[in-house]
């Protein structure tokens, strides 16, 4: 079973800012829960490794983010589909853990939690902070379009030439279950 990593926020649910901070506020990404449910029915593991710093700052409280992740997780098995493992860092930006992306912490937790390594598996994400976390533990880079994704492909990063391009979570699965992609 091929695992695949999700960055959250821009991958499978619209992105904010303002940070997701509620159940009203997380809005899936048209396509998005129908992928993941097509790519777990083909016999895929489906993580997610998400940067929840939100947590960290005050913004939200665990049983907020928990509420979303159940959520997500219902709406998946509602299309046949699973989730796997969500992985999250809860920290703020200077709080100097070895989790929060693009440090490979998350990566690490979903190889420990699956007993799969990460090497060969595809990241999708939408900043590069995502595709250098699942880079630095062999993972294949594949940058979605949604979220952060356009102003991404703008910054012109080296890393960004490894990386298979698609407009959204959807496009990609549709690509990798008919085997165009890498």
């Amino acid at each position: 079973m091929a695992l695949i990593i999700l960055d959250r926020d821009g991958v499978i649910n619209q992105d904010s800012d303002d940070f997701i901070k509620s159940l009203e506020e997380w809005i899936p990404i048209p396509g998005s829960i129908e992928a993941i449910a097509r790519l777990s029915r083909a016999g895929h593991q489906v993580a997610i490794a998400t940067n929840q710093s939100g947590l960290g700052r005050g913004y939200f409280q665990l049983s907020d983010l928990d509420e979303m992740h159940r959520y997500l997780l219902d709406l998946v098995e509602a299309q046949g589909g699973s989730i796997d493992h969500i992985a999250y860092c809860p920290h703020a930006p200077d709080a100097g853990c070895g989790c929060r992306k693009p440090l490979a912490g998350l990566i690490e937790q979903i190889e420990s939690a699956l007993g799969v390594s990460a090497k060969g598996c595809y990241l999708v994400g939408d900043s590069l902070r995502d595709l250098q976390a699942g880079v630095s533990k062999g993972a294949l880079p594949v940058l979605v379009m949604t979220g952060k994704g356009v102003r991404t492909l703008a910054k012109g990063d080296p890393l960004l030439k490894q990386a298979r391009i698609y407009d959204n979570l959807d496009s990609f699965t549709s690509a990798l279950l008919a085997k165009e992609c890498f």
